[in-house]
């Protein structure tokens, strides 16, 4: 698989060109409401003085790195705010293929693409651990496949392509392997806010100077567009110096009135929000995998995150099939072969859209022969 080219943007491409109506089931962008506290951040950052306009520290806004600290239980000094979690999931690999002696990142299969284009970027070798028949990945593989060229293994909590979550246990012996074979753990844990299971334990649980946690508000807060997210890094560490200074000659800083704003809404922000948003999408995951059941899919349940894997009979997830789909029943999603081996058979739908029954009965018609998949 060519993880150097983006393959999201070929096939968001592919459907915006063409010509009839398609439900986009491709990217990872949240169609729901960001919290109104963070429209009156911004509105109120409309009118401060000049001097706001500035830079701000280029570690992040002292206020926002001191408000994730106390929800974390950590050091201030420990978090650099980043460019969405995209930059501080480089920071922490790029750094930890400069201060640990292998040169291999761990990665599992299926994978999130752009960690292993990452990998590619900064001249890395990717090695992958597939997952389990469970979809889960077992540390004893990890375990297998980690060695003195290991530098870098990286995790995703909630899972990104198939929803499935970590708990403590398993966490804690992955970092005790990043430890034993002198690398870091990078967790990331973006989609923290999504679990159903209530598995998920983050990486922080463990005290190690082997692990780094990213994450980002561009899904719990709905604004992909914002790219506010953090890294936190061992204390005192090269890692965190090393972060520090590549993040400030690559950025300098993040954006001000995006810190600004999520400062507020994290400050105002009811727990309930989160806990509707988490409702609409367990009723969009019911619906929809009832659709592909309607349909004689097989599918993988997410723990979490927003995105349901599936097989359908005799059509494997290929880039072609995935076109097929487009122009012959108005769904896009991503083919599996863009996640690795593993569920190369499979395809992944993001459930992001208002439009998931659409999409679901299109699929369920399309695959059974009625002319539903072809309705325009």
């Amino acid at each position: 698989m060519d993880y150097e080219t983006p393959q999201f943007f070929r096939v968001m491409q592919y459907a915006n060109r063409a010509d009839r109506d398609v439900v986009d089931m491709v990217s990872g962008s949240p169609d729901w409401e960001p919290p109104s506290a963070l429209r009156e951040g911004l509105s109120d950052y409309a009118e401060a003085d000049p001097d706001e306009f500035q830079y701000p520290p280029s570690v992040g806004l002292t206020e926002l790195r001191e408000e994730i600290a106390n929800r974390r239980g950590l050091d201030r000094e420990q978090i650099v705010i980043t460019n969405g979690a995209g930059e501080a999931n480089h920071l922490a690999m790029a750094g930890g293929l400069e201060l640990f002696p292998g040169e291999e990142i761990l990665l599992t299969d299926p994978v999130y693409p752009y960690y292993a284009g990452r990998a590619n970027f900064i001249n890395a070798e990717p090695r992958f651990a597939p997952v389990g028949p469970d979809g889960r990945l077992d540390p004893e593989t990890v375990r297998e496949r980690a060695g003195p060229e290991t530098a870098v293994i990286v995790i995703n909590s909630p899972n990104n392509p198939l929803g499935v979550t970590y708990g403590e246990e398993t966490i804690a012996e992955l970092v005790a392997i990043a430890e034993a074979v002198e690398a870091v753990l990078v967790s990331d844990e973006v989609y923290d806010h999504f679990d159903y299971s209530g598995r998920f334990s983050s990486a922080l649980s463990v005290d190690s100077t082997h692990r780094v946690v990213t994450n980002s508000f561009s899904k719990s807060m709905a604004i992909t567009g914002f790219r506010v997210g953090y890294a936190v890094f061992p204390s005192e560490s090269e890692l965190l110096e090393n972060a520090r200074t590549r993040h400030m000659l690559t950025t300098v800083t993040g954006s001000r009135p995006a810190q600004a704003a999520v400062l507020r809404a994290l400050k105002k922000t009811d727990p309930s929000y989160y806990e509707e948003v988490r409702a609409q999408l367990q009723a969009r995951i019911d619906r929809f995998t009832d659709a592909l059941a309607a349909a004689g899919a097989e599918y993988v349940e997410p723990e979490g995150a927003f995105y349901v894997m599936a097989r359908f009979p005799e059509f494997p997830g290929t880039f072609e099939n995935v076109e097929r789909l487009i122009d012959e029943a108005g769904v896009a999603g991503m083919p599996g072969e863009a996640f690795g081996h593993s569920y190369e058979e499979w395809i992944r739908f993001a459930l992001v859209s208002p439009r998931v029954e659409t999409a679901a009965d299109r699929l369920a018609g399309y695959f059974d022969g009625t002319t539903e998949g072809n309705q325009t």
